[in-house]
């Protein structure tokens, strides 16, 4: 199990930014994708962005994308989530997922690509 530590979240207004860090905690893990899923009440978790190390390859939520930026460090396993421009339906706990597999980008969406889930942490767009 690779542990993974998550900040950031809280309550903004609609319109705000807020912020998510991930990082690896303790010896260095070998991954080779992290991503960001989100999960609101009465809905399946949806993965909001990921990053594949290998060739750099990032993929959106269609809901998100122009709003959220998502960015990675490979050698220090961290991932970060820029969200601009939230809208209350953007509320929901977020978490980090790290995969230690091979996968494909069109892989990147599905939950089970990833063997590794940080706690989530709970954003809240409202005014």
């Amino acid at each position: 199990q690779v542990p993974l530590v998550v900040s950031g979240g809280g309550l903004v207004q609609p319109g705000g930014s807020l912020s998510l860090s991930c990082a690896v905690s303790g010896r260095t893990y070998s991954t080779s994708a992290m991503a960001w899923f989100r999960q609101s009440l009465g809905k399946e978790r949806e993965c909001v962005a990921a990053i594949r190390w290998r060739g750099g390859n990032t993929i959106y939520a269609d809901s998100v994308k122009g709003r959220f930026t998502v960015a990675g460090d490979k050698g220090k396993n961290t991932l970060t989530l820029q969200m601009n421009s939230l809208k209350p339906e953007d509320t929901a706990v977020y978490y980090c997922a790290a995969s230690t597999g091979s996968p494909i980008v069109s892989s990147l969406r599905s939950a089970a690509t990833y063997d590794n889930w940080g706690q989530g942490t709970q954003v809240t767009v409202s005014s």
